[in-house]
């Protein structure tokens, strides 16, 4: 359930049942909560597994000179890529995603198998290109974003580079994308040496409002009545809170919303405006995030940048009505709860679209692979009745030729009498025809 208003909020607080311990004091990092799990919420973690596993694989190839490599240079590799299972095994319960041929890996060398993208994966790899530079202006807007939330407006390139699949960034964005647009952004130093900043270089109002702000707008539109900004908490299942727990919610849901865009060099860092604004920054970040979720040691990467201190993932615990930490695979993940109901993504970014063309790849290759499988098994099954046909045919023409023979055996035994009977005459007619035979006559 979805809840706008305090008074809302600790209404259905009282209808929880599982106990959460807390230590309530005037501090709020003391602020203790016990972690929850929710299964739904790691559910969708473990759904993507696959394809994750896929875009590894897929990234290394594509990643070699010519986009090729041995199979057994890959399979040397599968502790570094988190696959569990051999390269072979891996391609066959992935059909169509890479092709295999043979090559030598030096002039004179033997050859051996190679692995290079199947036709599948390069139309996959058009389409991918399509629908970013479709979606470049969100792009755009992303990267702007993410900027003016920092505190001098400037990020360290490579730690963009290491967020980009978060956040649905091109892997060219620092070449191809930034130089674009010079009135937004300007590149310093060489990325990849750690010496290389990017930097804002225009403010654009339409990108300082927050998810936040932008649907407390769209309420007061629908509803012609003013709509404070607010978050939407999502208690999961069986939550309790303490009496304490309670009136704190109450007293921090009712200091005003403070925009991640705003500048906070003011405020203590320990005070409760701090805690509102940095769970602000947390929603805004996962609201940007590509799949609302975003690992905890990415988002520490990021701790001078966005002002956040030193325990600041006790956040996503203190708020559980908001986000959910996850422990899904040994990584701790921060997620969006509003965005998902159950295991399902309902809040997509348009970039999902690429995941969504991918697992459809996915599919076609094993309906292929299936449809190979099963005219092979037609044609086994075909072979099979033929053969039964020829052994029923010779054994019927068996059974013919034994009838015939049981047929002959009177007529042998004729013949046999016959010969017998003409044997016994010869034998007469000898002794009738003896030297005795002319005296007589």
């Amino acid at each position: 359930m979805l809840f706008q208003s305090p008074t809302i909020h600790l209404r259905n607080f009282k209808k929880c049942r599982v106990g959460v311990w807390i230590q309530f004091t005037a501090s709020i990092s003391s602020l203790k909560v016990a972690w929850r799990k929710d299964p739904k919420l790691d559910q969708a973690i473990e759904n993507d597994k696959q394809w994750r596993c896929c875009a590894r694989v897929i990234k290394e190839v594509l990643n070699e000179p010519g986009q090729v490599i041995p199979l057994r240079y890959l399979e040397k590799r599968r502790e570094r890529l988190r696959l569990l299972i051999s390269i072979k095994s891996f391609l066959s319960r992935n059909p169509g995603l890479l092709d295999t041929y043979f090559d030598r890996i030096k002039p004179k060398s033997e050859p051996v198998k190679f692995l290079r993208a199947s036709d599948g994966l390069r139309r996959f790899l058009e389409e991918e290109r399509r629908i970013i530079h479709e979606n470049e202006p969100l792009i755009v807007a992303k990267l702007c974003k993410l900027l003016m939330i920092s505190k001098d407006k400037v990020i360290s390139a490579d730690k963009l580079v290491h967020v980009k699949r978060e956040f649905g960034l091109p892997n060219d964005f620092l070449v191809n994308l930034v130089p674009k647009y010079p009135e937004y952004f300007r590149l310093s130093g060489s990325p990849g040496e750690g010496q290389s900043f990017l930097e804002l270089v225009s403010w654009n109002p339409e990108f300082e409002k927050s998810v936040i702000e932008r649907r407390a707008e769209e309420e007061a539109r629908a509803t012609g009545i003013r709509v404070r900004p607010s978050f939407n908490v999502k208690l999961p299942p069986g939550f309790f809170l303490t009496k304490e727990m309670r009136e704190w919610i109450r007293d921090w849901m009712e200091l005003d919303y403070i925009s991640p865009y705003v500048d906070v060099s003011h405020l203590d860092q320990a005070s409760p405006e701090m805690e509102k604004r940095t769970v602000g920054v947390f929603h805004e970040l996962l609201s940007l995030s590509l799949f609302k979720r975003v690992p905890v040691p990415i988002l520490g990467k990021f701790t001078e940048e966005y002002r956040f201190s030193n325990a600041f993932s006790s956040v996503f615990t203190r708020h559980s009505g908001i986000f959910y930490l996850s422990l899904k695979g040994g990584i701790k993940t921060a997620m969006l709860r509003e965005a998902y109901k159950d295991d399902e993504l309902i809040d997509r970014d348009p970039l999902v679209e690429i995941k969504d063309r991918f697992l459809e790849m996915l599919a076609a290759g094993h309906r292929e692979r299936a449809e190979q499988l099963k005219s092979q098994t037609e044609a086994v099954q075909e072979e099979m009745m033929a053969r039964a046909e020829r052994l029923r045919s010779r054994k019927e023409a068996v059974q013919k030729g034994m009838e015939m023979i049981a047929r002959a055996e009177p007529l042998r035994s004729q013949k046999e009498a016959i010969q017998k009977d003409m044997e016994m005459i010869a034998m007469r007619i000898d002794e009738l025809d003896g030297p005795d035979f002319g005296e007589k006559f």
